[in-house]
Protein backbone atom coordinates (compact mmCIF):
# COMPACT_ATOMS: atom_id res chain seq x y z
CA UNK A 1 0.00 0.00 0.00
CA UNK A 2 1.48 3.74 -0.53
CA UNK A 3 2.17 6.12 1.83
CA UNK A 4 2.38 9.92 2.44
CA UNK A 5 4.01 11.97 -0.29
CA UNK A 6 6.77 12.49 1.81
CA UNK A 7 7.37 9.26 3.19
CA UNK A 8 8.88 6.24 1.36
CA UNK A 9 6.67 4.70 -1.23
CA UNK A 10 6.70 1.29 -2.33
CA UNK A 11 8.44 0.33 -5.40
CA UNK A 12 5.42 -1.33 -6.64
CA UNK A 13 2.74 1.16 -6.48
CA UNK A 14 2.12 2.97 -9.68
CA UNK A 15 1.88 7.07 -8.65
CA UNK A 16 -0.10 8.79 -11.62
CA UNK A 17 -0.41 12.90 -10.54
CA UNK A 18 -3.94 13.64 -12.91
CA UNK A 19 -2.88 16.85 -15.39
CA UNK A 20 -5.46 18.40 -16.44
CA UNK A 21 -3.01 21.63 -17.24
CA UNK A 22 -5.02 23.98 -14.58
CA UNK A 23 -2.77 26.13 -12.46
CA UNK A 24 -3.86 23.08 -9.45
CA UNK A 25 -2.46 20.34 -11.30
CA UNK A 26 0.41 22.18 -12.71
CA UNK A 27 1.87 23.21 -9.53
CA UNK A 28 1.17 19.83 -7.74
CA UNK A 29 2.48 18.10 -10.39
CA UNK A 30 5.86 20.31 -10.72
CA UNK A 31 6.45 20.64 -7.30
CA UNK A 32 6.22 16.76 -6.86
CA UNK A 33 8.49 16.31 -9.30
CA UNK A 34 11.02 18.72 -7.82
CA UNK A 35 10.90 17.56 -4.31
CA UNK A 36 10.42 13.77 -5.09
CA UNK A 37 12.74 12.89 -7.89
CA UNK A 38 13.08 9.26 -6.70
CA UNK A 39 9.24 8.60 -7.95
CA UNK A 40 8.90 7.55 -11.68
CA UNK A 41 5.49 9.54 -12.07
CA UNK A 42 2.67 9.13 -14.64
CA UNK A 43 1.91 12.56 -15.50
CA UNK A 44 -2.23 11.91 -17.04
CA UNK A 45 -4.31 13.83 -19.37
CA UNK A 46 -7.05 13.55 -21.31
CA UNK A 47 -7.73 15.59 -23.84
CA UNK A 48 -11.47 15.94 -25.88
CA UNK A 49 -9.93 17.15 -28.51
CA UNK A 50 -11.99 20.67 -28.24
CA UNK A 51 -8.86 22.64 -26.21
CA UNK A 52 -8.10 26.05 -27.37
CA UNK A 53 -3.95 26.16 -29.14
CA UNK A 54 -2.44 27.73 -26.05
CA UNK A 55 -3.72 24.49 -24.31
CA UNK A 56 -1.53 22.57 -26.10
CA UNK A 57 1.06 24.24 -26.02
CA UNK A 58 1.06 24.32 -22.23
CA UNK A 59 0.87 20.69 -21.95
CA UNK A 60 3.96 20.87 -24.42
CA UNK A 61 5.67 23.15 -22.10
CA UNK A 62 5.12 20.91 -19.02
CA UNK A 63 6.57 17.62 -20.92
CA UNK A 64 10.20 19.74 -20.93
CA UNK A 65 9.34 21.22 -17.62
CA UNK A 66 9.14 17.68 -16.15
CA UNK A 67 11.48 16.14 -18.46
CA UNK A 68 9.26 13.70 -19.72
CA UNK A 69 6.03 12.90 -22.10
CA UNK A 70 2.57 13.48 -20.51
CA UNK A 71 0.12 10.55 -21.09
CA UNK A 72 -2.34 11.35 -23.08
CA UNK A 73 -5.44 9.30 -22.32
CA UNK A 74 -8.41 9.69 -24.91
CA UNK A 75 -11.90 8.48 -25.47
CA UNK A 76 -12.73 9.77 -28.99
CA UNK A 77 -13.46 13.51 -28.99
CA UNK A 78 -15.82 15.90 -28.35
CA UNK A 79 -17.06 16.28 -32.20
CA UNK A 80 -17.39 12.27 -32.03
CA UNK A 81 -19.51 12.45 -29.32
CA UNK A 82 -21.78 14.78 -30.37
CA UNK A 83 -22.28 13.10 -33.58
CA UNK A 84 -23.14 9.83 -32.51
CA UNK A 85 -25.85 10.93 -30.09
CA UNK A 86 -27.01 13.72 -32.20
CA UNK A 87 -27.05 16.23 -29.49
CA UNK A 88 -25.10 18.70 -27.50
CA UNK A 89 -23.78 18.25 -24.11
CA UNK A 90 -25.97 20.62 -22.19
CA UNK A 91 -26.97 21.46 -18.58
CA UNK A 92 -29.61 18.40 -18.88
CA UNK A 93 -27.31 15.83 -20.32
CA UNK A 94 -23.78 16.38 -19.21
CA UNK A 95 -22.09 13.43 -20.57
CA UNK A 96 -18.69 15.07 -21.94
CA UNK A 97 -17.07 15.63 -18.51
CA UNK A 98 -18.27 11.49 -17.55
CA UNK A 99 -16.68 9.72 -21.27
CA UNK A 100 -13.96 12.04 -22.09
CA UNK A 101 -12.41 12.73 -18.87
CA UNK A 102 -13.88 10.24 -16.09
CA UNK A 103 -14.61 7.30 -17.56
CA UNK A 104 -10.92 6.80 -20.31
CA UNK A 105 -9.29 8.04 -16.91
CA UNK A 106 -10.42 5.06 -14.86
CA UNK A 107 -10.32 2.29 -17.63
CA UNK A 108 -6.38 3.46 -17.66
CA UNK A 109 -5.94 2.71 -14.14
CA UNK A 110 -7.99 -0.51 -14.40
CA UNK A 111 -5.72 -1.55 -17.04
CA UNK A 112 -2.21 -1.30 -15.31
CA UNK A 113 -3.02 -4.87 -13.53
CA UNK A 114 -1.55 -3.02 -10.01
CA UNK A 115 -2.26 -1.18 -7.05
CA UNK A 116 -2.29 2.86 -8.47
CA UNK A 117 -2.32 6.05 -6.11
CA UNK A 118 -3.75 8.77 -8.21
CA UNK A 119 -2.43 12.28 -7.04
CA UNK A 120 -5.29 15.14 -7.26
CA UNK A 121 -4.90 18.64 -7.43
CA UNK A 122 -7.95 19.72 -4.62
CA UNK A 123 -6.67 22.74 -2.59
CA UNK A 124 -6.66 22.86 1.31
CA UNK A 125 -8.67 26.00 0.97
CA UNK A 126 -11.56 24.19 -0.93
CA UNK A 127 -14.52 22.56 0.08
CA UNK A 128 -13.57 19.16 1.98
CA UNK A 129 -14.33 16.46 -0.64
CA UNK A 130 -13.19 13.21 -1.79
CA UNK A 131 -12.72 14.01 -5.70
CA UNK A 132 -14.78 12.37 -8.19
CA UNK A 133 -12.18 9.27 -8.55
CA UNK A 134 -11.86 8.51 -4.82
CA UNK A 135 -14.76 5.53 -4.79
CA UNK A 136 -12.58 4.00 -7.50
CA UNK A 137 -9.06 4.28 -6.80
CA UNK A 138 -6.51 5.09 -4.07
CA UNK A 139 -6.51 9.29 -3.57
CA UNK A 140 -3.93 11.55 -2.55
CA UNK A 141 -4.51 15.10 -1.89
CA UNK A 142 -0.63 16.84 -1.57
CA UNK A 143 -1.77 20.08 -2.24
CA UNK A 144 -3.88 19.69 1.32
CA UNK A 145 -1.25 18.01 2.77
CA UNK A 146 1.39 20.56 2.59
CA UNK A 147 -1.64 23.61 3.71
CA UNK A 148 -1.67 25.17 0.21
CA UNK A 149 -4.65 27.30 -0.84
CA UNK A 150 -4.88 29.06 -4.18
CA UNK A 151 -2.02 31.99 -2.91
CA UNK A 152 0.38 29.46 -2.72
CA UNK A 153 -0.34 27.75 -5.89
CA UNK A 154 -0.37 31.21 -7.58
CA UNK A 155 2.96 32.05 -5.93
CA UNK A 156 4.78 28.69 -6.47
CA UNK A 157 3.60 29.19 -10.42
CA UNK A 158 4.86 32.57 -10.20
CA UNK A 159 8.13 31.79 -8.87
CA UNK A 160 8.67 29.20 -11.57
CA UNK A 161 7.64 31.37 -14.34
CA UNK A 162 4.54 29.36 -15.41
CA UNK A 163 1.72 30.84 -16.98
CA UNK A 164 -1.66 29.18 -17.08
CA UNK A 165 -3.56 29.27 -20.35
CA UNK A 166 -6.86 31.57 -20.31
CA UNK A 167 -8.98 28.08 -20.85
CA UNK A 168 -8.02 24.93 -19.66
CA UNK A 169 -11.72 23.56 -20.31
CA UNK A 170 -13.67 22.97 -23.44
CA UNK A 171 -13.75 25.78 -26.40
CA UNK A 172 -17.28 24.85 -26.35
CA UNK A 173 -18.64 24.37 -22.75
CA UNK A 174 -22.18 24.42 -22.23
CA UNK A 175 -21.64 25.99 -18.42
CA UNK A 176 -19.19 28.56 -19.56
CA UNK A 177 -20.14 31.89 -19.20
CA UNK A 178 -20.70 34.79 -21.35
CA UNK A 179 -17.36 36.32 -21.38
CA UNK A 180 -15.86 33.54 -22.78
CA UNK A 181 -18.13 32.92 -25.66
CA UNK A 182 -17.59 36.67 -26.30
CA UNK A 183 -13.69 35.45 -25.82
CA UNK A 184 -14.04 32.45 -28.38
CA UNK A 185 -16.21 35.07 -30.96
CA UNK A 186 -13.63 37.38 -30.51
CA UNK A 187 -10.27 35.41 -31.06
CA UNK A 188 -11.12 31.91 -31.99
CA UNK A 189 -14.05 32.35 -34.48
CA UNK A 190 -13.81 29.06 -36.72
CA UNK A 191 -14.15 27.24 -33.44
CA UNK A 192 -17.19 29.45 -32.58
CA UNK A 193 -18.83 29.29 -36.20
CA UNK A 194 -18.32 25.25 -36.05
CA UNK A 195 -20.39 25.50 -32.68
CA UNK A 196 -23.10 27.15 -34.42
CA UNK A 197 -23.62 25.03 -36.96
CA UNK A 198 -23.62 22.38 -34.84
CA UNK A 199 -26.51 23.84 -32.83
CA UNK A 200 -28.13 24.39 -36.48
CA UNK A 201 -27.70 20.71 -37.40
CA UNK A 202 -28.65 19.09 -34.42
CA UNK A 203 -31.46 21.90 -33.24
CA UNK A 204 -30.27 22.27 -29.82
CA UNK A 205 -28.06 24.67 -27.99
CA UNK A 206 -24.83 24.54 -25.83
CA UNK A 207 -26.04 28.00 -23.53
CA UNK A 208 -29.92 27.29 -21.56
CA UNK A 209 -32.56 29.05 -22.62
CA UNK A 210 -33.46 31.77 -20.55
CA UNK A 211 -30.34 31.47 -18.65
CA UNK A 212 -29.98 35.74 -19.26
CA UNK A 213 -31.23 38.58 -21.73
CA UNK A 214 -29.19 37.41 -24.40
CA UNK A 215 -29.71 34.98 -27.32
CA UNK A 216 -29.47 31.26 -26.35
CA UNK A 217 -28.18 30.07 -29.88
CA UNK A 218 -24.71 30.90 -30.99
CA UNK A 219 -25.73 32.34 -34.39
CA UNK A 220 -28.21 35.14 -32.51
CA UNK A 221 -25.29 35.52 -29.95
CA UNK A 222 -22.67 36.54 -32.39
CA UNK A 223 -25.39 38.55 -33.84
CA UNK A 224 -25.37 40.60 -30.91
CA UNK A 225 -21.57 40.64 -30.43
CA UNK A 226 -21.11 41.70 -34.21
CA UNK A 227 -23.05 45.14 -33.45
CA UNK A 228 -21.04 45.80 -30.46
CA UNK A 229 -22.95 44.39 -27.97
CA UNK A 230 -20.42 43.60 -24.94
CA UNK A 231 -21.36 41.55 -21.67
CA UNK A 232 -21.28 43.18 -18.67
CA UNK A 233 -18.09 42.93 -16.81
CA UNK A 234 -15.37 42.91 -19.76
CA UNK A 235 -12.91 45.85 -20.14
CA UNK A 236 -11.80 45.62 -23.99
CA UNK A 237 -8.32 47.17 -23.32
CA UNK A 238 -7.57 44.06 -20.87
CA UNK A 239 -7.26 40.12 -21.08
CA UNK A 240 -10.78 38.78 -20.70
CA UNK A 241 -8.96 35.98 -18.32
CA UNK A 242 -6.10 36.43 -15.51
CA UNK A 243 -4.76 33.37 -13.94
CA UNK A 244 -7.57 32.88 -11.29
CA UNK A 245 -9.33 29.92 -12.93
CA UNK A 246 -11.67 29.98 -9.97
CA UNK A 247 -14.99 30.25 -12.44
CA UNK A 248 -14.50 27.69 -14.93
CA UNK A 249 -17.34 25.20 -15.32
CA UNK A 250 -16.02 22.01 -15.52
CA UNK A 251 -14.17 21.14 -12.47
CA UNK A 252 -12.46 18.09 -13.95
CA UNK A 253 -10.94 20.43 -16.72
CA UNK A 254 -9.64 23.08 -14.15
CA UNK A 255 -7.81 21.28 -11.65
Amino acid sequence: MSKHPDDTIVSDMMHVVALSGGKDSTALALRLAETRPDVDFVYLCTPTGDELPSMSGHWDVLECMLGRPLTRITNQTLDAWIDHFKALPNWRQRWCTRLLKIEPCLAWIRNQGGPVTLYVGLRADEEERKGIYSDDVETAFPLREWGWGVKEVQSYLRERGVKIPKRTDCARCPYQRLPQWWDLWNEHPDIYDHAAQQEQTYGHTFRSPARDSWPADLKGLAEQFSRGRVPSGIDLNLSLFDDDEEDVACRVCSL
